[in-house]
């Protein structure tokens, strides 16, 4: 039996109870090298989403709207169900600001790369950064400057 040497109120158990749920959420994820790395699966059109508040920083759903309406045709609807399911994935965090919700980015581009790659790496090249390696220059011939900036990279490693 758990007794209780101290009372408190429900609203604080109730946010004792959510900081609680939010870090056992934060512990579960996946630990790679002895750090926390979340997992990142935006779709095609999250992506577009998050590309658009990275270069603005916060941006309402019409300011995004706007933006992606510049290269395709998109509702607006269509933007404010996908930045809605943004928010249930933790993609995005959003604010009120007077009548409007503001969205900013939870997740910064550089960790969502880095994810996206580790993703493609793993699934097309059966986790072999050498076989992307050997693809990408057989696919493509690099200019002086670009082998210069493998060969700095390269030397970093030895």
């Amino acid at each position: 039996m758990i007794k209780w040497y101290f009372k408190i109120s429900t609203k604080t158990f109730v946010i004792i109870f959510l900081l609680t749920k939010t870090f056992v959420y934060i512990c579960y994820e996946i630990i790679r090298n002895g750090k926390l790395i979340m997992e990142i699966k935006p779709t095609d059109s999250e992506l577009e989403i998050l590309q658009v508040l990275w270069r603005l920083g916060k941006a309402t759903v019409r300011e995004v709207n706007e933006a992606l309406a510049q290269k395709r045709e998109i509702g607006y609807t269509t933007t404010l169900k996908l930045m809605q399911i943004m928010f249930e994935k933790k993609l995005v965090v959003r604010t009120e600001e007077g009548r409007y919700h503001v969205y900013k980015a939870l997740v910064s581009e550089n960790d969502t790369r880095q994810s996206l790659l580790n993703r493609f790496v793993d699934t097309t090249f059966r986790g072999s950064a050498m076989q992307l390696v050997m693809q990408a220059l057989g696919s493509n011939t690099p200019s002086q400057e670009e082998l210069d900036e493998i060969q700095k990279l390269l030397e970093t490693y030895k």
